[in-house]
């Protein structure tokens, strides 16, 4: 098949493909190792992948000529087209044209890394367990909410109970909690062996102002800093008390995601 070609790639394909852009692709490469979702691909002569797309949930493209998905992107009616900028761009100025308008367009949203683990921060910070289940789901919305402007907990209360219970069965949620207060929360969104990206980094509203989400950001990064190189994540590029929390904690700026959202 000619490069110009979409096709359906196998999982040795995509693994290679993510290799090369491990931060930026750290999605893709997790959801392909669970076996989940539908991908299609653009390869080159010698076989390895020039652009990648998942559709599920959230459409994820990238590399270059990802105008090639709209087609993918169109059946697929995802809530969230979201992923690296250029690559978002090609696909939506190919398929915005048959798409619904998104009721919110996030450009230039940056995307942290880091790989020298900090100091400590000295904090409380946790796995989370099933017995904190009842305190996570409310938390976990609350943080939803605050970042796509939807409450899950009315879209589909019984399906975001499953996903947070889930996150902790598979050791993907973190906790610091006092006096049933929660100091800080986090999960991770994706993992590989090569990266972690966190997710719903949160602290309650009645516990914020204190430093609390950057001692425990330390603690959470040098946690996971023993298991792989690098932990990742993406934030609006208006949410000022969250860049400095990144940038203080010795954090850079990778690369930019774009996300649309429906």
């Amino acid at each position: 098949m000619t490069d110009r070609g979409v096709i359906a790639p196998t999982r040795e394909q995509i693994l290679d493909f993510c290799a090369r852009e491990p931060v930026e692709r750290v999605f893709l490469e997790d959801i392909a190792r669970r076996g989940l979702g539908r991908f299609s691909a653009l390869a080159g002569d010698d076989g390895r992948l020039r652009a990648l797309c998942h559709v599920g949930a959230n459409v994820v493209p990238s590399g270059a000529g990802c105008a090639a998905f709209a087609d993918a992107a169109i059946r697929g009616q995802a809530r969230m087209i979201i992923g690296e900028e250029r690559a978002v761009d090609e696909l939506w100025d190919a398929a915005g044209g048959r798409l619904p308008r998104p009721r919110d367009d996030r450009p230039g949203q940056p995307v942290y890394a880091l790989r020298e683990p900090p100091e400590p921060g000295d904090t409380g910070l946790r796995p989370a367990r099933l017995s904190d289940l009842d305190l996570l789901v409310p938390a976990c919305s609350a943080a939803h909410r605050e970042e796509i402007g939807i409450d899950p907990l009315d879209r589909d209360p019984e399906g975001f109970r499953w996903r947070t219970r889930a996150q902790i069965e598979e050791g993907r949620s973190w906790v610091w909690l006092e006096d049933g207060v929660i100091l800080f929360k986090a999960e991770a969104s994706a993992w590989t062996p090569a990266a972690v990206q966190l997710q719903q980094v949160w602290v309650d509203p009645q516990a914020r102002g204190n430093g609390y989400a950057r001692r425990a950001m330390r603690d959470l990064c040098r946690l996971l800093l023993e298991q792989v190189p690098c932990v990742c994540l993406f934030v609006r590029p208006e949410n000022d008390p969250a860049l400095r929390l990144y940038d203080a904690i010795g954090m850079h700026r990778e690369l930019v995601y774009r996300s649309l959202i429906f």
